[in-house]
């Protein structure tokens, strides 16, 4: 076993495994990419501590602290860890690298594992994701993916992605499809620290050398913003537009978004917010169609009066490249057709 010392964020990944010793509500905000949740206090233990502190003072609440952490270290041992090989190598971490991820190295420790602590806990990391951004996007060979709503942006980065190229799916790492209808039925969005705690672990694989394509955002996806670095990265990067016919994203769109039609009022309530752009008249036909589950008279609509006439506006404004895009036309845009659109994306790095 090597002797005990503090691991910076970046050395992460020479661990069996990554264990946070924070409560599960401090877990459930942001995390280490991979990191199990092991609380040496829950989230009301945490409050009692907390509490004792501030009214009784440091001593009765470690006093009261260290029975609840011996406690949930035994439940541990016990279920979580108790088939880990004796040569197993966790790094464990808490808020700042103190009491509570020292108290679980230590008894790890004396099991007999080879147990580390990361030195400034997750504040520690949380420094890093914010540097990892700051440091890596302005260094970035970036491909930015455009088109008007329909055109299967994502489906063609998974494409990418699939024949070879590096590609940042932001859309994923927010749980949103980023337009007005695009809140994902049954999935929450992460924290923003979580977002970017995605975004810095796909930073951190990345051959610079390499293109790396990114669906064309605005500054915001659903309630989460996008790192200003990369926001100022896009609108200077080369743009590639997928031209697809408006048959082609209507059919697109009644597949991928299908699920619309299972929770009726959620569609009717998205589609209120256009009343004061779009009038009472128009957006209550399209209330009336969504109530009816009519999908293919609704997104028609909504892609000829909304979508579309915003796309337009707003493309030359967001991306400095826009008039020197590229373009892709496609007449459909079936899996097959998407592979052929990343196919042809690959065959522009010539031009670029």
């Amino acid at each position: 076993m090597s002797h005990f010392q503090p691991v910076r964020p970046a050395d992460r990944h020479r661990f069996d495994a990554i264990i946070d010793a924070r409560s599960p509500a401090e877990f459930a905000e942001d995390h280490i990419p991979g990191a199990i949740n092991c609380p040496v206090l829950d989230n009301e233990e945490r409050a009692i501590v907390g509490t004792l502190y501030v009214q009784q003072g440091a001593f009765e609440a470690r006093r009261v602290g260290g029975a609840m952490v011996a406690a949930n270290l035994a439940k541990h041992l016990k279920h979580q860890l108790a088939d880990m090989p004796e040569n197993w190598k966790p790094l464990v971490y808490c808020w700042r690298g103190g009491m509570r991820s020292g108290s679980m190295v230590h008894w790890l420790r004396l099991v007999g594992w080879d147990a580390q602590q990361l030195a400034g806990g997750y504040k520690s990391f949380r420094r890093h994701v914010i540097s990892q951004i700051e440091d890596i996007v302005p260094r970035l060979d970036l491909r930015v993916i455009v088109g008007a709503t329909g055109s299967a942006k994502t489906r063609v980065l998974q494409a990418l992605e699939a024949q070879g190229a590096q590609m940042l799916d932001l859309e994923h790492c927010a749980r949103h499809k980023g337009s007005l209808l695009g809140t994902l039925p049954g999935t929450p969005q992460p924290t923003q620290k979580n977002f970017e705690t995605q975004i810095g672990a796909v930073l951190e694989t990345l051959d610079l050398s390499r293109p790396l394509y990114v669906e064309g955002e605005s500054a915001r996806i659903g309630r989460l913003t996008v790192p200003l670095p990369l926001v100022a990265k896009m609108r200077a990067a080369p743009t590639i537009e997928i031209a697809a016919t408006h048959e082609a994203r209507l059919a697109y769109l009644l597949r991928d978004y299908a699920y619309l039609g299972d929770d009726v009022e959620a569609l009717v309530g998205k589609l209120g917010v256009l009343t004061e752009s779009l009038g009472k008249e128009t957006v209550g036909r399209w209330q009336t169609w969504a109530r009816d589950r009519s999908l293919s008279p609704l997104f028609d609509e909504l892609m000829r009066l909304h979508y579309d006439p915003h796309y337009q506006r707003s493309q030359s404004s967001h991306f400095d490249t826009w008039e020197q895009r590229q373009r892709i036309e496609a007449s459909a845009l079936t899996q097959a057709d998407v592979e052929q659109i990343a196919a042809q994306i690959l065959a522009l790095e010539r031009d670029f």
